[in-house]
């Protein structure tokens, strides 16, 4: 079993039922899925690109990823029906929870700059994050990267508010900024 998994059993649910007062354990929020994706802009431009990127995915993710494509022509973007336009890969289980282990413990302290990462979930019970690079990752040969790709990296979870969602990822031990720290040395604006 998954550290993360364990943890969220025995420690996180008793914890989220006593401060949320559910009178049902199954309405306890879960951790569902993670989804990576990343937007390939200049794929259009150079086809290794996507080869590259994909290997890389697979790499930190621990499974293929998916290309997704274009459904329609459009001139304004200068996209043509068909056209590879990005990847992704949706996590579940016990890949879920090895890759929240080590994006927690291994990759966020390895951000440049790195601060914690703000409290405001989407409004639905979900948390989404945006990375400017991959080479945070320590599965990934920095000799064989030849550009830098970011990702959007969503946490779907069964909460069904953002204070729910936020609780949740932050007893799993994801690095949330603390707030007293939110406003910089001279407090809130």
């Amino acid at each position: 079993m998954a550290r993360m998994l364990k943890q969220y059993r025995e420690e996180v649910k008793p914890a989220l039922m006593e401060k949320f007062g559910y009178k049902n354990p199954m309405l306890i929020p879960e951790l569902k899925k993670i989804v990576i994706s990343m937007g390939l802009a200049e794929a259009i431009k150079d086809k290794n690109a996507v080869q590259d990127c994909q290997k890389e995915l697979a790499l930190l993710s621990g499974q293929k990823p998916i290309v997704t494509k274009t459904k329609k022509a459009i001139a304004n973007f200068k996209s043509r029906k068909d056209q590879v336009i990005g990847l992704k890969v949706t996590l579940r289980r016990q890949r879920m929870y090895d890759f929240l282990d080590r994006f927690c413990n291994v990759v966020s302290p390895r951000i440049k700059d790195f601060r914690g990462f703000p409290l405001k979930a989407d409004g639905r019970g979900s948390y989404s994050i945006g990375l400017e690079d991959q080479q945070v990752f320590p599965e990934i040969n920095l000799d064989n990267v030849k550009r830098t790709q970011g990702m959007n990296i969503t946490f779907v979870t069964s909460a069904r508010t953002d204070a729910e969602c936020v609780e949740l990822l932050k007893l799993l031990g994801f690095p949330f900024k603390h707030p007293e720290k939110v406003g910089g040395p001279h407090g809130s604006k």
